[in-house]
């Protein structure tokens, strides 16, 4: 079984969506007379979008402390090599959007960030 991990410790409850995406980064794109592209590719990143489904607000409070640090280890499984990838990444804005209350306490429902590769 695969589970996401962010600092060594595994993310519960797990996210209700997680959507990989793979970007190349260059360090020059150009395109000719004739329109043809040429580019310097230097490398190829992932973003990872994570969107959790409803959340207690102890749940909603550890997975925003487990993305604080300016940099942090991921460990998720990579849909290139179907294996586990473990990379250095930093967080993307964060929106927790309030579902409904139970007595005086929120449910978060919708929590979602992107976590993007150093």
């Amino acid at each position: 079984m695969y589970s996401l991990k962010i600092s060594g410790t595994v993310i519960n409850p797990a996210p209700q969506t997680m959507q990989v995406a793979i970007q190349d980064i260059d360090a020059k794109a150009t395109r000719d007379a004739q329109g043809l592209l040429h580019r310097d590719r230097v490398a190829t990143k992932r973003k990872i979008t994570l969107t959790f489904g409803a959340l207690t607000v102890a749940e909603c409070s550890k997975i925003l402390d487990s993305v604080k640090a300016e940099f942090f280890s991921v460990e998720y499984l990579d849909p290139v090599d179907g294996q586990v990838r473990s990379g250095t990444f930093y967080v993307g804005d964060r929106t927790a959007p309030v579902y409904s209350f139970v007595g005086s306490l929120p449910v978060w429902k919708g929590l979602s960030f992107d976590l993007i590769e150093q």
